[in-house]
């Protein structure tokens, strides 16, 4: 091997070994990459940001903005109000939610869809008194099942449409993808929704969760200031930093019928006041000692604080326009990596944050030192009109279904009528996908179905900056040769065997990479090998490319290898070793469905 397929194997070797461990985001690996295939010469300098005009990287950005304009039109709140009743029985439940699910991600971003869909799935199991973990993992495949079915519906089919353009043979059309991806997607429906489910250990299926995970009453105490406390007199700012040392936390007072958020800072403690404290049971005893407060039950409490009832500590913490709200850590939030105390949340955000939960347990140390993760669920408390807000700020998903004015439903014909335009002028050839759809996300934005000031936050741009690092470092494996030496290494292990048996290794190989790389990653890296293994072979290349379409979507047995995953990993209180339980047998069906299917449709 020359110098520069050896310089793209070790850098691709050591981007994978980066997006496994997952220390640093992806976008920043793949940027890094680019900047590295640069200086080394695999890339032309003049070309290294040619991918972020790549129409791949266009036309997944516009994607992502028509996801929100039809989430805020109020369309996918509509059906999802239509399947509600749909919840007698396990499998009608699993069934309503995981169709619907799959039917959107043929439209929309399939992260997106779930986002959508995650609260009133959740709500919807608690009315149903099951537990969420139940509907969430199927919910989360179904998702990315729909995403086979269009060109649209997932970046690894636009990827390999476009490689395929570049090659020169043109792009896949829209529904190029729907033969093989709907028989896939329907036979992988059919598993989640009547064995799958099942698999799912018993001991998550039975897990409580939302408010009542938190156990708010065990740790959020009231604490009550009589007339010989020493906090009397003081700002919450001197009392904050005090009990911060003992290992509490100060959340607010309730004075009267009203409750002061902690983040009023130069509010003057009173008599009578009711102090909201949060902190382990070891620690209340010593916050009351130095402070001279009184808890509840004792005689003086009943003697001097006759008119501050101790009242339910959720009353006290949703009292006037406070509100707790439930939300999940996204994967490109700020949050991961660092702790409550490093964000400065109630300072910067005014919002408290009084619990946290990871696979299901609450955590129960210190939360001043507690490091974020994705799939985190923080319990935050904040103001009711600026909580959602704050929320989409930090880059969390709210676990609560959302209250949509009827203004933006009436938008929902024009928005669905623009989008349906946008796929028949890029179905019909009148005008090309990304411009097609670029004119559609214009046209919403006009509509008002996508506001200006959430037009930037539409785009998940760590994707988008992903795409654009990773098409140059792609296209370098083809121009060094390296594609091809890797092409023919995976013939030569199926040497005398028939094609179809080496189409069955490009998708098990394609498989086990995208469950530990980003999806979009795997697309760009196997693109070129497949279609580098067709010429081998001197077979159609169409093939092996839809191969890698379908297997590069199907990221099941982890919660990294979709953010879809993740996203449900602490909401249903899942364990890293719960996702292969459903997903190692939903991986066989595919297979079982794929082959025959693409042998049907896409013939060698």
């Amino acid at each position: 091997m020359n110098f520069e397929v050896t310089s793209i194997f070790t850098l691709l070797a050591v981007v994978m070994a980066l997006f496994i461990w997952g220390r640093w985001r992806f976008d920043i690996v793949a940027f890094a990459a680019l900047m590295a295939a640069t200086v080394l010469g695999l890339v032309p300098a003049g070309e290294a940001f040619m991918g972020f005009g790549h129409p791949a990287t266009v036309t997944v950005a516009a994607v992502l903005i028509i996801s929100r304009a039809l989430s805020n039109s109020g369309v996918v709140d509509m059906l999802t109000d239509l399947i509600q009743p749909a919840t007698r029985t396990n499998f009608t439940h699993i069934s309503a939610f995981s169709g619907l699910a799959a039917l959107l991600s043929t439209v929309m971003n399939n992260v997106g869809a779930l986002a959508l869909m995650m609260p009133a799935a959740i709500q919807s199991a608690l009315n149903a008194k099951r537990s969420p973990a139940t509907i969430l993992m199927p919910l989360s495949f179904a998702s990315i099942l729909g995403g086979l079915v269009t060109l649209i519906g997932t970046p690894p089919n636009i990827i390999v449409a476009t490689y395929r353009a570049d090659s020169g043979n043109g792009a896949f059309g829209m529904f190029d993808f729907t033969p093989v991806g709907g028989l896939v997607a329907l036979a992988g429906i059919a598993f989640v929704t009547t064995i799958g489910w099942r698999l799912i250990p018993k001991a998550r299926r039975t897990a409580a969760t939302s408010l009542e995970l938190f156990d708010m009453e065990n740790y959020v105490t009231e604490m009550n200031v009589g007339e010989k406390s020493t906090v009397i007199g003081r700002s919450f700012q001197e009392l904050e930093q005090e009990i911060d040392e003992v290992d509490a936390v100060l959340i607010g007072l309730a004075r009267g019928n009203r409750f002061v958020l902690a983040a009023r800072r130069d509010e003057i403690l009173q008599p009578g006041d009711v102090l909201l404290v949060e902190a382990a049971p070891e620690a209340l005893g010593r916050v009351a000692d130095i402070f001279k407060l009184k808890l509840p039950g004792t005689p003086e409490k009943e003697e001097q604080d006759g008119d501050a009832e101790p009242g339910d500590r959720k009353d006290r913490l949703r009292a006037q326009d406070m509100t707790l709200m439930e939300a999940v850590v996204a994967q490109d939030s700020p949050l991961i990596g660092r702790t409550p105390a490093l964000m400065r949340m109630r300072r910067r955000f005014g919002v408290n944050l009084l619990a946290v939960s990871r696979q299901g347990r609450p955590y129960r140390g210190r939360l001043r030192s507690f490091r974020f993760q994705v799939g985190d669920v923080m319990l935050l408390q904040g103001e009711s009109d600026r909580l959602p807000d704050i929320i989409q700020e930090l880059g969390g998903l709210p676990l609560a279904p959302r209250k949509l004015q009827a203004g933006n439903r009436s938008l929902a014909f024009a928005t669905v009528a623009l989008f349906a335009a946008a796929v028949a002028a890029a179905t019909t050839g009148f005008i090309s996908l990304p411009i097609a759809f670029g004119i559609a996300a214009l046209g919403m934005i006009g509509l008002g179905s996508v506001p200006l000031r959430d037009l930037y936050e539409s785009i998940d741009w760590p994707v988008i900056v992903l795409l654009g690092a990773m098409i140059p470092v792609g296209q370098a494996m083809e121009t060094t040769g390296a594609a091809g030496l890797l092409a023919e290494a995976l013939v030569s292990v199926t040497s005398g065997m028939p094609a179809a048996v080496t189409l069955l290794l490009v998708m098990v190989v394609t498989m086990v990479m995208t469950d530990v790389m980003n999806n979009a990653a795997t697309a760009l890296v196997m693109a070129p090998i497949s279609a580098g293994i067709a010429v081998a072979l001197d077979v159609n290349p169409d093939t092996f490319l839809m191969a890698v379409a379908v297997s590069a979507s199907c990221a099941f047995l982890t919660p990294i290898g979709h953010q879809n995953n993740a996203l449900i990993l602490g909401p249903g209180g899942y364990k890293f070793s719960d996702y292969w339980r459903m997903g190692l047998p939903l991986d066989g069906v595919i297979l079982c469905v794929a082959m025959p299917a693409l042998l049907y449709f896409w013939p060698l």
